[in-house]
């Protein structure tokens, strides 16, 4: 017989009534029935129940055992008595009488209980980690996040793409987040950077001639925490392609994203075919470029209507006139809410919002009511209703501001709206490709044109016309779009993506409309620079996170949840104590001397 176990503890079944097995795991839960002691034996398998009688010669052992004691148990195998099965269990049917039970490892005074699923202060499961991670709920997150990976690389191996590695250790990037920095002991004063993302080294894996690349890549950037944003590192599904337009791109991802959210999504619905929503088109319908298709609410402009001269509502009006604009947010069936509904929703808009408040209008069969219906005209509160697509018993509330302002308010009122009255189908998942993305952006502040997102994007204008172009025609300039490219899923942003910049005199002349001469480009990217200049394929890709993606299949709304050792808020690892100080050996091997801020 095996030193510790010939059985797992979730393969206890009817089959084996009457043998005699040998189990090992943790003292999951300790029940005493009047003398009669059940222990349920946990291991990664599942549970057993286990049985020790005062005729057992196991049973004076059984009375010491504690929670998260590990044991090793002998026993024979025996059916449940009728009235006591538990049909949740697989092991349900049988338990084990034990016979002799050897104790392996006693457990101290548990900081938190392993049985059950209370909630515990995030310091205390993250400090131990190890006993958070034994409860059932986290336990099979983890493993259906390495079920998703593993068919994440059987899909794309099955797309022909090829796994490669890239550095870990390498230069650091003066684009994107701030670098973790790695001291370079055999070049005193010099620096390693771990990389944001493997974006330059996938981008010269296509230079160097090699076609379809993947690889989950870990990241690493010094940025605050978010729910849905790990501090310090994360992974993402890294990807790129060479010879490929954006349509390639789209039809080779597509269907491994659909078919791994099928596989994972307990039944869930999952969009069929991922429509392509243009940057400008989102930012009006749905206030955002990571859009929660689950939502049916689409935001309407009204900008029109109330600049109308007989409009009398001059907050609105004033708005408009100096550049602003007025959008409309429909609410099906709020009329039959109480007032309470409409100043709760107010009160939000300037609480949570930093905003005015939201203007509203609830239509009724014998017209609009509400504080701002009397100063719009019967005529022009039908063309509003007409554009937000409401009817008598509907409602309608409204933003107004700066375009960005009044989005970004817009956007955030659909989705409370939504969810207040409880619109949004909840169990599914809805995807979109927001496309078309802004290449430059007028900066305000200094006066000048901007990169608006990823600056090394090829435009999507001929290259000859670009090269054309007038530094100094910034309409023109603000109307180009970017071959750039989001996924996005339940409102949650899973990658960004673009085909490259792979033309040197096309990146040149992008950078120097943006106010980079090429001194600036030479001392930046200098690398990539010289790496394009030696014949460059047309090549793209996309990086969905690998994080985000089991959040959602796992139906979480914290990273936390998916993800085996996560630091807090704070970027601090509480069970490694990380970062900690180093000694001053280390320090001086390393040619540093710190100088940290006064208290």
């Amino acid at each position: 017989m095996h030193r510790y176990r010939t059985h797992h503890c979730g393969a206890l079944r009817e089959s084996l009534i009457g043998e005699t097995v040998r189990l090992a795991g943790w003292c999951h839960r300790i029940r005493d029935h009047g003398g009669l002691l059940f222990i349920d034996l946990r291991d990664h398998y599942g549970l057993a129940q286990v049985v020790a009688d005062p005729d057992s010669p196991a049973f004076k052992t059984a009375e010491k055992l504690r929670a998260e004691w590990v044991v090793r148990v002998d026993g024979k195998v025996r059916k449940r008595p009728a009235g006591t099965e538990n049909p949740e269990l697989p092991t349900g049917a049988v338990e084990l009488f034990a016979n002799e039970i050897e104790v392996l490892g006693p457990a101290a005074e548990l900081p938190m209980p392993v049985f059950g699923e209370q909630e515990y202060p995030e310091e205390t499961r993250l400090q131990y980690r190890f006993l958070d991670l034994r409860r059932d709920h986290i336990h099979q997150n983890i493993m259906k996040r390495g079920a998703i990976i593993d068919s994440i690389r059987a899909r794309m191996k099955d797309q022909g793409f090829f796994e490669f590695q890239t550095p870990v250790l390498t230069a650091s990037s003066p684009e994107g987040a701030r670098d973790y920095l790695v001291p370079s002991r055999l070049h005193p004063g010099k620096f390693y950077a771990l990389p944001q993302a493997p974006q330059q080294f996938k981008q010269l894996i296509m230079i160097a001639g090699f076609d379809r690349y993947f690889q989950i890549a870990p990241c690493f950037r010094d940025e605050d925490a978010r729910a849905d944003r790990s501090p310090g590192e994360f992974y993402q599904l890294d990807i790129e392609m060479s010879f490929v337009t954006q349509e390639d791109v789209f039809e080779a991802v597509e269907p491994v994203l659909r078919g791994l959210f099928e596989e994972f999504a307990d039944g869930k619905p999952v969009t069929k075919r991922f429509p392509r929503i243009p940057y400008a088109e989102a930012m009006l319908k749905y206030g955002t470029d990571k859009p929660d298709l689950r939502n049916p609410l689409t935001i309407a402009d009204v900008s029109e209507e109330f600049a109308r001269d007989d409009v009398e509502f001059k907050a609105f009006k004033n708005v408009i006139k100096a550049g602003g604009v007025a959008r409309a947010i429909p609410a099906p069936g709020a009329a039959a809410q109480p007032r309470s509904f409409f100043d709760k929703l107010n009160e939000w808009a300037r609480e949570e919002m930093k905003a005015p408040g939201l203007g509203y209008i609830v239509f009724e069969k014998d017209g609009g009511k509400g504080p701002i219906a009397k100063f719009i005209p019967d005529e022009v509160q039908k063309k509003i209703a007409a554009k937000a697509g409401v009817k008598a018993g509907d409602a309608v509330f409204f933003a107004a501001d700066k375009p960005e302002l009044a989005a970004k308010l817009a956007g955030a009122a659909r989705a409370k709206i939504a969810e207040e009255l409880g619109l949004i189908q909840k169990d599914r998942f809805e995807f979109c490709w927001i496309v078309d993305f802004p290449m430059y952006e007028w900066n305000e502040e200094e006066k000048k044109i901007d990169f608006s997102h990823n600056p090394f994007s090829m435009p999507n204008l001929a290259v000859e016309e670009f090269l054309k172009l007038d530094a100094g025609d910034r309409e023109t300039i603000l109307s180009l779009k970017a071959i750039q490219y989001d996924i996005v899923c339940n409102g949650v942003e899973l990658s960004s993506g673009a085909i490259r910049n792979h033309r040197p005199d096309v990146m040149k002349k992008a950078f120097a409309i943006a106010g980079y001469g090429e001194s600036v480009l030479e001392s930046k990217f200098g690398g990539m620079l010289r790496a394009l200049q030696y014949g460059a394929p047309p090549h793209g890709g996309i990086a969905p996170g690998i994080d985000r993606i089991v959040m959602l299949l796992c139906g979480e709304e914290n990273l936390r949840e998916v993800v085996l050792f996560p630091m807090n808020q704070r970027a601090e690892d509480l069970l490694m104590g990380a970062p900690s100080e180093v000694s001053p050996k280390q320090l001086k091997e390393l040619h540093i001397r710190l100088d940290p801020p006064k208290k």
